[in-house]
């Protein structure tokens, strides 16, 4: 017997237990019903992960509905929102029960993580993509955006960069894991952590906030570019893991951090009289972040490289462009 939409949805998508907070009435019907908190505005972001595009065919179930939701809770962490809700829109080329028992485990394990509800969605045939809406609270008044960049302010950057970028590498060299560097570096691009509680912490901290989704050039130069300001940076100051430095020469790490994206870190900019209070917050939540640089008056070079305290002359690679790289 053939399993129909209502059937997908029944046996793999109605099963969440938990979170129903704010949630008046959620799938069965054709809308979901919600209600915001007093005090609160809404953040709202959409994501689309397209097979060939953004993952590999041979990504496994969990990990793609891991890093579906992790990429839509790293935008609202972005705006300093808290995630509250998510639809999901997923298009499937055949039923195949064992992969969407699979799926479906994985993210609801992901969404009970981050104490977040499914609260509708479609199904459809057709090539395998997912799309997924997010919506979180955020303090009125109080969202962080990529344009209120001032000069003077530090660059920070959550973790480490570059490792999501080697990992994705390693994987199209045809490599295998085989130590536990390698493994740590394919398990970084496949499952990225979204900087939730940080975003939320940086709301009454940081003058600006963007996700590093296409690589720290790119998308720091979003930040300068609504900003109208330009940007010095050392390179001697890039966090780098460990197991990227040792499984890369140092010229290709770099190379990952600064441009290979994915690793769904926070670059946020701080007035520097806050640099005591972004230190301390830091250690409160346990999370290292490290500052790269500053930003300065808008000049002819948005970006400025320096290496060990020399400007040098860096050409990166621009990020990832969806109508512009092939």
């Amino acid at each position: 017997m053939s399993t129909g939409e209502f059937d997908l949805i029944g046996r793999y998508f109605s099963i969440q237990k938990g979170n129903q907070h704010f949630v008046d009435f959620s799938i069965g019907d054709d809308c979901a019903i919600t209600h915001i908190p007093e005090g609160y505005q809404l953040a709202i972001t959409t994501d689309t992960m397209v097979e060939g595009t953004h993952f590999l065919s041979s990504i496994s179930p969990q990990d793609l509905a891991y890093k579906a939701i992790a990429t839509n809770l790293s935008d609202l962490a972005t705006m300093g929102a808290k995630p509250a809700w998510i639809s999901l829109a997923l298009t499937l080329p055949k039923v195949d029960e064992n992969w969407l028992s699979q799926f479906s485990q994985s993210l609801f394990d992901t969404l009970n993580q981050y104490d977040v509800t499914l609260i509708g969605g479609d199904t459809t045939k057709g090539p395998l993509s997912v799309t997924i809406t997010a919506q979180g609270f955020v303090p009125k008044g109080k969202a962080l955006f990529r344009h209120n960049a001032k000069v003077g302010d530090l660059i920070y950057v959550s973790g480490t960069l570059g490792d999501s970028a080697a990992g994705l590498n390693w994987i199209l060299q045809g490599k295998s894991a085989v130590d536990f560097d390698t493994e740590f570096l394919v398990k970084r691009h496949f499952h990225p952590t979204p900087r939730v509680e940080l975003g939320q912490a940086l709301v009454d901290v940081a003058h600006s906030c963007i996700d590093i989704s296409d690589g720290l050039v790119a998308d720091l130069g979003h930040i300068l570019t609504r900003s109208q300001c330009s940007a010095e940076i050392e390179l001697s100051s890039l966090p780098l893991s460990t197991s990227l430095k040792k499984t890369y020469r140092l010229e290709k790490a770099e190379a990952f951090a600064l441009s290979g994206g994915e690793d769904y870190e926070l670059c946020f900019t701080v007035p520097a009289n806050k640099k005591a209070e972004i230190e301390k917050l830091s250690q409160s939540l346990n999370l290292p972040y490290t500052c790269i640089g500053k930003i300065v008056p808008q000049n002819s070079n948005q970006t400025t490289f320096f290496k060990d305290g020399r400007v040098i002359n860096y050409q990166a690679p621009s990020g990832f462009d969806h109508f512009k790289d092939k």
